[in-house]
């Protein structure tokens, strides 16, 4: 049988001296006894996906809100996308020699804190929890992994390392010291693999949908080069369609290994303390990829994010989430017996942020329904 000793044998062997090593883990808040035949990022990992939070991901807005069973099951919801920004960080952090595991683990919880409906969503929640601390998705996934969800006796949350939750604050802080200033490669690579699936995905959706068309993107150069490299013509079928999709990914993969693995060359690391202390990032694309994808996400947010169907669902769950924020605050006794446990504790407006956070798409516009029936024929609301 394979042991914990051996797998961390293993990763001294193989993983490159900036890589993060499971037997030098950061520690945990609550100490607790190491597993036997798992490293502790596998612990960390199987404890993600065993989440309440990480199901619920399933019934949650990517871009296209998640209601019914239709056609629409073929978008992308945050659990497929995250599927998806899992494989992209396992596939470069084994050629650039990172831990796969950590990579992995921060991928399939960073996106946990996003509420129902997507950016829109969080927007909102963040507008309503002004004066009581605001509301981020990923401040909200590090909050569920230690607090929300309650799976042990001995501790609330998770109780996963430390350096899997310092790689759930994606974005380094000019305020922290010197030494701590950078998340380590793991979290870097999860944040640039995190852009790049959206990337890639959010444009199939798109023409998937018809919301953006191939000639709307004629103008776009990575569009441009992109179709080149793929050989495919300005008509596209599905399966053109796919295959486009498929050299995308691999052309931005290729692009972030080799730029990252440049980058890390010449800065001249060699622990992952000093990738903490670095000035800058490191995880990174060649300028040029650089330029083509802000590019695209500006056409993305322009052309897609801002489209007017999108704009149609962006009110409705505006008015959803208002309706049941101000609902819950009126009448604390709708909240379940955790929430109001939780609002004694720390406040009622976070204990109603947290439950509303926390509902799929379908439950909250199930919840709002049922808050809001339809008025009789022939009377109007007062």
């Amino acid at each position: 049988m394979i042991s914990r000793l051996d797998l961390e044998a293993r990763e001294e062997m193989a993983l490159a001296p900036y890589a993060t090593r499971s037997a030098r883990h950061r520690g945990r808040e609550y100490p607790e006894e190491e597993s036997e035949s798992r490293t502790a990022f596998h612990k960390d990992r199987d404890r993600v996906l065993h989440t309440a939070a990480f199901r619920r991901l399933e019934a949650k807005t990517q871009v296209f809100l998640n209601v019914t069973q239709s056609a629409g099951d073929h978008y992308r919801t945050r659990l497929t996308h995250t599927l998806e920004v899992q494989q992209v960080a396992r596939s470069v952090a084994l050629n650039l020699g990172l831990n796969e595991t950590l990579a992995e683990t921060i991928a399939l919880a960073h996106d946990l804190g996003h509420p129902p409906f997507g950016h829109a969503g969080e927007r909102v929640l963040n507008a309503l929890m002004d004066g009581e601390g605001g509301f981020d998705h990923n401040t909200q996934a590090r909050r569920i992994v230690t607090l929300l969800e309650q799976r042990y006796l001995a501790f609330p949350g998770l109780n996963l390392t430390r350096d899997t939750l310092d790689g759930l604050n994606k974005h380094g802080r000019a305020d922290l010291p010197p030494q701590a200033r950078q998340p380590g490669l793991e979290a870097q690579l999860v944040d640039a693999a995190d852009a790049l699936a959206y990337t890639a995905h959010d444009l199939d959706d798109g023409l998937r949908s018809g919301l953006i068309t191939p000639a709307q993107l004629e103008a776009l150069p990575l569009w441009q080069q992109l179709t080149a490299r793929a050989g495919v013509g300005p008509h596209l079928s599905s399966l053109d369609r796919r295959v486009l999709h498929r050299e995308l990914l691999g052309w931005l993969i290729r692009d972030l290994t080799h730029a990252s693995s440049q980058s890390i060359r010449e800065s001249g690391v060699r622990t992952p303390e000093e990738v903490r202390a670095a000035p800058e990032r490191l995880i990174t694309y060649s300028p040029e990829m650089r330029a083509l994808l802000r590019d695209t996400r500006v056409f993305l947010r322009d052309q897609l994010y801002r489209h007017w169907r999108v704009e149609m669902q962006v009110e409705q769950a505006t008015r959803a989430l208002h309706t049941l924020y101000h609902a819950y605050l009126n009448r604390p006794g709708m909240l379940p017996p955790q929430a109001q446990a939780r609002a004694a504790v720390g406040g009622l407006p976070r204990a109603v942020c947290d439950h509303i956070a926390g509902m799929t798409d379908r439950y909250a516009l199930e919840t709002y329904a049922s808050l809001t029936p339809p008025a009789a024929p022939g009377h109007w609301p007062h």
